[in-house]
């Protein structure tokens, strides 16, 4: 468990000279755009700008880059309280300097690397941010980002392959099924039947890749079933339909790259029937239980699942680490990791990270470093001139 200084600097040297350029990535065109520019506004506002200057830079809904200096005041100005109903958007930078496509932009922060050390962080929760695409760029640019790679990313980013991955590797989880839209388009009744013969009801329809819930939902008859893939149809090709477990739902907070820090267990009390996108960012009616009531056995096994979850993912910097916890049944299951989490100061990721003594702003800090750190490891081998040859080969 971590034991984190919540003073924790890192290894930068504050002064304007030394300071890293931190670009900071938000907005996108999934469907949790809003939910990406509420981060971006509680980020901007806590980072260090004696360790960083601070470059904000803003995805419209159209996947315009806007080069966004004044973002942070311009959201804030927005009121951007999700619980309030007023849900903050790109409309009002839209306005300011376009920075180009995505392979441009990148190349220009590229570019900021000549006096500055540059760190990317993306803010981009689901599909075009969390999916390796951005990460993709960054490895393009040859600038340091945080958060997963390419791999890790793509993997974790699709529940399904996500779900294969951690099967193969025997990290026990909820029964499940993948449904393929291609396959579906024939006959989806038939294709509901099946999927209640293998997992009864009521079960659970999600889109492969999406996250904050958009998409989800719960189906207690075949009929809801059908309906329920037609609406997460809507959102990706690829659905995993999984059994209904009654179970409490914990998650864990991961920090680090080959050494892993794990946080105090945290458990969400749903206040709808499940914990839906309503309840995570327009009812607040969801409890956060920090830390979880659970035994130190227990606890000692989530920390277990979630270190080989993330290392069989492939995940370097950071994610969260959600469970389905079957008390007298079959203990934790692992639901699925984030690797982009919500990062608000009242999310999950961030709280558990407090409550395990590291700070918000401290929390910033260590991505930044570890994102640096993991540059700093891959620069050597990433391009190689020619193929490497044994000295003592012919």
């Amino acid at each position: 468990m971590a034991t984190a200084d919540a003073d924790y600097a890192g290894p930068v040297t504050s002064g304007s000279d030394e300071r890293i350029r931190l670009v900071v990535l938000f907005g996108g065109q999934s469907a949790e755009h809003d939910v990406s520019c509420t981060t971006a506004v509680h980020v901007l506002a806590a980072a260090d700008p004696h360790r960083y200057l601070i470059e904000p830079i803003g995805i419209t809904r159209e996947g315009v880059f806007v080069r966004a200096e004044g973002a942070a005041e311009l959201l804030a100005e927005r009121e951007v309280s999700i619980g309030a109903g007023r849900q903050p958007a790109l409309a009002a930078v839209d306005a300011l300097e376009a920075a180009g496509p995505g392979a441009e932009l990148m190349s220009a922060v590229s570019d900021l690397a000549v006096d500055h050390r540059v760190v990317v962080l993306p803010l981009l929760h689901g599909p075009l941010g969390e999916d390796g695409t951005v990460q993709g760029l960054c490895e393009l640019a040859n600038v340091a980002y945080v958060g997963a790679g390419v791999l890790g990313s793509a993997v974790t980013m699709d529940k399904a392959m996500a779900k294969t991955v951690l099967g193969s590797h025997g990290i026990p989880q909820a029964n499940w099924l993948p449904v393929q839209e291609r396959e579906a388009a024939g006959d989806l009744l038939a294709v509901a039947k099946k999927a209640v013969a293998e997992l009864g009801l009521p079960c659970f329809v999600k889109p492969a890749n999406m996250g904050s819930s958009v998409g989800v939902a719960k189906a207690t008859d075949v009929d809801e079933l059908v309906e329920a893939m037609i609406v997460a149809f809507r959102y990706d090709e690829l659905l995993v339909v999984e059994e209904a477990v009654t179970a409490r739902e914990i998650e864990i907070s991961v920090l680090g790259n080959d050494t892993l820090e794990l946080s105090v267990p945290g458990e969400v009390v749903p206040g709808a029937e499940f914990y839906d996108y309503e309840d995570k960012y327009l009812d607040g009616n969801a409890q956060l239980v920090i830390p979880a009531d659970l035994p130190p056995a227990v606890v000692e096994r989530l920390h277990e699942l979630a270190a080989d979850a993330y290392r069989a993912l492939r995940v370097e910097g950071m994610a969260r680490a959600d469970f389905l916890y079957e008390e007298g049944g079959r203990g934790p299951l692992v639901n699925e990791l984030n690797t982009i989490p919500g990062f608000t100061p009242i999310s999950m990721y961030p709280k558990l990270w407090e409550a395990s003594g590291l700070s918000y702003p401290a929390l910033i800090d260590r991505l930044v470093d570890l994102a640096i750190e993991r540059h700093a490891r891959r620069a050597p081998k990433r391009i190689t001139t020619r193929p490497l040859r044994d000295p003592d080969g012919p």
